[in-house]
């Protein structure tokens, strides 16, 4: 059975995704008002999901310095980023 959360999670890049339709962006809205409340993740984690809304750290870590390497993210942006893995010390 697929991840709730990963269907979610596609349909709201889709939405954000200037190479699609709005027809298809429209269809994800559809789908994620019908089937997910909006697209409200809280109440469809899964059972092997940390629970209570808590992200993983080391996740959170590798997102962090994988949009640092990004080259389509703002050098302003990336400051951000770097000062922010400095501060919360992930």
């Amino acid at each position: 059975m697929p991840n709730p959360g990963n269907i979610i999670g596609g349909h709201k890049a889709n939405l954000h995704n200037p190479n699609t339709s709005e027809e298809s962006k429209q269809h994800s809205r559809e789908v994620l008002e019908r089937e997910f409340e909006g697209g409200k993740t809280e109440k469809f984690s899964t059972a092997g999901s940390q629970g209570g809304g808590q992200a993983n750290p080391k996740n959170v870590e590798g997102g962090l310095k994988a949009a640092m390497h990004n080259p389509n993210v703002k050098p302003e942006t990336k400051e951000q980023l770097k000062n922010r893995l400095k501060k919360d010390d992930v």
